[in-house]
């Protein structure tokens, strides 16, 4: 992927903000109505640790969500390649509103899951960590320079040595513009993720799986944004 010019950068927080966004409505909801975190996958292992530990080991949800987290990315990443930043971009965007549309109908068609383990409520589940899988696909493969809009540890590391930076920086007068907006850029990821948390896990405990309907909105709303990334992709052709 290769050279874009977007020489303004204003606004560029808007993008990582609502993808963030997006990412913590279907996490939180994803653990809410299927027992499995769709975005923060580390989570599962988390959780499938402690049943195996506790004796309750068998939830297929967090068994499978890792496989399949990773079977989608490589394939994205590798039938991406042929692909300009820009092309790959808003297909991806577009592939992950798909899913999070099929995530919802399946949810509001078949659910409630009292069974987390029925085969339906697994294969709803997997919808939704595909889902979430496109979205890493995206930050990695096609918005060069956005903070993580999935992982908020990583986001809140790097936010903290921003700060740390910007400190020391002006104790020896250097020009740190491009630390400053970094640290905007992922503080915005990292609220965007805590609104997305939030209003997903009101929407879910309100309206059962038709909350789904917020991340599937969001991710409408980013494939227009995203045309206005204004980050150059360090490699245009491959």
């Amino acid at each position: 992927m290769g050279d874009e010019t977007h020489p303004n950068r204003k606004g560029a927080f808007l993008l990582p903000a609502l993808l963030s966004m997006t990412a913590g409505a279907v996490d939180v909801i994803g653990f809410l109505a299927f027992g499995v975190f769709t975005a923060h996958i580390t989570g599962n292992l988390v959780i499938l640790a402690a049943h195996y530990v506790t004796g309750r080991f068998g939830e297929i949800g967090p068994i499978l969500s890792v496989p399949v987290f990773m079977l989608v990315l490589s394939v994205v990443t590798l039938t991406s390649v042929a692909m300009t930043a820009r092309v790959a971009r808003r297909l991806l965007l577009v592939l992950q509103l798909s899913l999070l549309a099929a995530f919802l109908c399946f949810g509001v068609v078949f659910g409630p899951f009292p069974d987390t383990d029925s085969p339906m409520a697994v294969f709803a589940g997997m919808l939704g960590v595909a889902a979430m899988a496109i979205q890493n696909a995206v930050v990695r493969l096609a918005l060069h320079g956005s903070p993580s809009t999935a992982v908020m540890t990583t986001n809140t590391a790097q936010f903290a040595v921003d700060v740390a930076k910007l400190i020391r920086g002006r104790e020896q007068h250097t020009d740190l513009s491009e630390v400053r907006h970094h640290a905007y850029l992922t503080l915005a990821s990292i609220l965007g993720f805590v609104i997305g948390l939030v209003l997903g896990a009101i929407l879910e405990v309100r309206l059962g799986l038709w909350s789904l309907a917020f991340p599937a909105i969001l991710a409408a709303v980013s494939i227009p944004l995203a045309e206005f990334w204004p980050y150059p992709s360090s490699t245009e052709s491959r």
